[in-house]
Order: C-alpha cells, then sequence, then structure tokens
C-alpha cells in the first residue's frame, strides 16, 4: 500500500498513526494475556475501536490523495489482509484436527465461512467467531472494504455521504428490527460507524481543519483519560463509549502531527508496521505460554508478563518470518511498509 501523501510542506509518514496502531496491538495483546493468566484488563479490547477508526481514517486520506477504482482497491486490500489471515486461520484447523486445541470444535461449514469472512455462530461456544476467534474484526474490516469500494463507483463528492448513509441506515435498522440471522447481528451493530467516523477524521485533517497543539493534546489525554478511567474503575463500556474515545485520539494524533509534534521514534514505529501480524499470531504464543506456566506453578504476575512478551514477540516473527517478504513481493499499493491498514 503507498504511504500516506500529506499536505504540502509536512513530512510523508504519519509517525502518530503508527504509535496508535501499535497501543492498540498491544492492547489487545494485554487483554489476551491477562485473561490467560487469571487478571482482568477488559479495556484492552478497546483496541479494536482504535483499529476501526484508524482504519476508516488510512482508507480516506489514501484514496483522496491517490484515486483508485473499486476493482483495484479491493484487490490491494485483499492481497493485504488474507493471504496471512488464511495461513493463521489454516494454522488453527490443522491443531485442531492434530488435538492441540481439545474445546476447538471443527465443522466443514464454519471452517469454510471463517477463510470468507461469512460471520456463522462458532460449534465451539456458540459466538459470532470464526476458527481463529481474533478474526471477527477481519469480518468488519472485509465488509468495510467491500460497502468503501462500492461506494468507489459514485462520484467522488457522493462517497462519503453513501458511507454514512449505509451504515447509519444498518445501525438503524439493526434498532428498528430484531433477528437472529448472524448476518444481520453483525453488520447492524454501531461498531461499524467507528469506520465513517475514521473516515470524517480523515476529511478534516486533510482539509486542514485541526486544532491547535495545545488542543490536540488535550484531545489525546483526554481519549487516554478515558480508557484508563473505564480500566481502573472497571466500568462498563461500549462501541458508544469507546468509538467516541478512539476518535478524540486518532484526530487529536493526527491534528498534533500537523504541528510537527510527534517526534520518530523506531520502536513504536517498528510495531506499528507489525500491529496486523500481532493481532494475528499473539494469541498462538499466549496460550502455550500461559499453559505451560500454570503447569510449572509460576505466580500469575509472572505469567501475565511472559504471556504478553511471548505475544508480541510472536507477532513480530510473523511480521518479519512471514508478512513483509509478503508485502515485498507484492505490487501496487503494497510497497509501502508504513500505514498498512
Amino acid at each position: 500500500m503507498t504511504g500516506v501523501e500529506r499536505p504540502a510542506g509536512q513530512r510523508s509518514t504519519l509517525y502518530g498513526i503508527q504509535y496508535l496502531r501499535a497501543f492498540a496491538a498491544l492492547a489487545v495483546v494485554l487483554f489476551h494475556a491477562a485473561e490467560r493468566s487469571g487478571y482482568a484488563f477488559a479495556i484492552g479490547a478497546a483496541g479494536v475501536d482504535v483499529f476501526f477508526v484508524i482504519s476508516g481514517f488510512i482508507m480516506w486520506v489514501i484514496v483522496e490523495r491517490r484515486p483508485v477504482s473499486p476493482g483495484r482497491f479491493l484487490i490491494d486490500r485483499i492481497r493485504r489482509i488474507v493471504p496471512i489471515y488464511w495461513l493463521a486461520t489454516a494454522l488453527m484447523v490443522a491443531g485442531g484436527l492434530a488435538g492441540l486445541f481439545p474445546n476447538l470444535v471443527l465443522t466443514a461449514g464454519h471452517v469454510l465461512a471463517s477463510f470468507f469472512f461469512i460471520p456463522l455462530p462458532s460449534p465451539s461456544s456458540g459466538g459470532l467467531w470464526p476458527v481463529l476467534v481474533q478474526g471477527w474484526t477481519l469480518n468488519y474490516e472485509m465488509f468495510f472494504y467491500v460497502v468503501f469500494a462500492a461506494c468507489l463507483a459514485l462520484p467522488r463528492r457522493l462517497l462519503l455521504p453513501a458511507m454514512v448513509v449505509v451504515f447509519v441506515g444498518l445501525v438503524a435498522i439493526g434498532f428498528a428490527a430484531e433477528s437472529s440471522n448472524p448476518l444481520f447481528v453483525t453488520y447492524t451493530r454501531p461498531i461499524i460507524l467507528e469506520f465513517v467516523a475514521g473516515m470524517l477524521v480523515g476529511r478534516l485533517w486533510l482539509a486542514g481543519r485541526v486544532p491547535n497543539a495545545f488542543a490536540s493534546l488535550v484531545l489525546i489525554v483526554g481519549a487516554l483519560a478515558g480508557f484508563a478511567a473505564i480500566g481502573i474503575l472497571r466500568l462498563p463500556f461500549d462501541e458508544w463509549i469507546c468509538g467516541p474515545l478512539a476518535c478524540a485520539l486518532v484526530y487529536g494524533t493526527a491534528a498534533l502531527e500537523t504541528q510537527r509534534g510527534v517526534p520518530r521514534s523506531k520502536i513504536p514505529a517498528v510495531l506499528g508496521d507489525a500491529s496486523y501480524s500481532i493481532y494475528l499470531w499473539h494469541t498462538f504464543a499466549i496460550s502455550v505460554v500461559a499453559k505451560v506456566g500454570m503447569m510449572l506453578g509460576l505466580a500469575s504476575w509472572l505469567v501475565l508478563v511472559a504471556s504478553f512478551a511471548a505475544g508480541t514477540l510472536a507477532g513480530l516473527c510473523g511480521y518479519y518470518l512471514i508478512e513483509r517478504p509478503l508485502l515485498r513481493g507484492a505490487g501496487g499499493m503494497l510497497k509501502s511498509r508504513r500505514l498498512p491498514a
């Protein structure tokens, strides 16, 4: 994917967005590591909300600065998302068939649905999870890409209004009607509005409608404080709460970078590059380390730390050994390492 081009006179790489990708991925890793080691870090799941807002932001900025046909857009997104996800899913299936995951129940229909991003109830739990559980977010991502590609066929001035109408309309239908159909349940959830919100943030940012440095910092600190308060006080939360916080975080970060207030830092930038691989591969390592730690009778805090480190390291290995070689070998928009949404 080509890097996001910025307004004239500003550097081309959005390091702040890269850092947010790292932040979101590590929050999800910590959420799962805590879950497996007896701790509670439910707010870590809000990393998904940040990812969705970032995805909408990046897609809008990319197509505004470098127009692309609907077909080309979809091909690029499929090349970017599908091969690595299919590999991770295939390993889960192989492990299930080999008896490595005793709680994993496999059926042909659910496996096929998982590969092709179709939400179906899991035979293991009954929830709307694919074989690789964290792949549920990719069902939303791919749905967003398909709708976005369809709207790209419209005159450019209608792209954002059309996306707003479709996504708001779906959520409204979800409130007005009831159904147990998996597609209906999945794609009428308010969480899909986070993609459109990210697009709106991207439009404001490209138009130069951003707050000054102080106000940007207020947005960032306020959003982080909101997430922290939810976590510390163990308050209930959903997309209606986390979505606006994620928007404030992304908008404030992008705005701050406009004032060159975001320095370049290698480690978080690398973690941002690797965020997709970290997201896909971390649960494999966490499962192994947590199980071994419990068998050895290690202190729960040590299991947590080891699981978090192992999950992050597994993602980095996946990035350098699998994802980056694939990206280097792909053409078109995949050449950039910097903002692979």
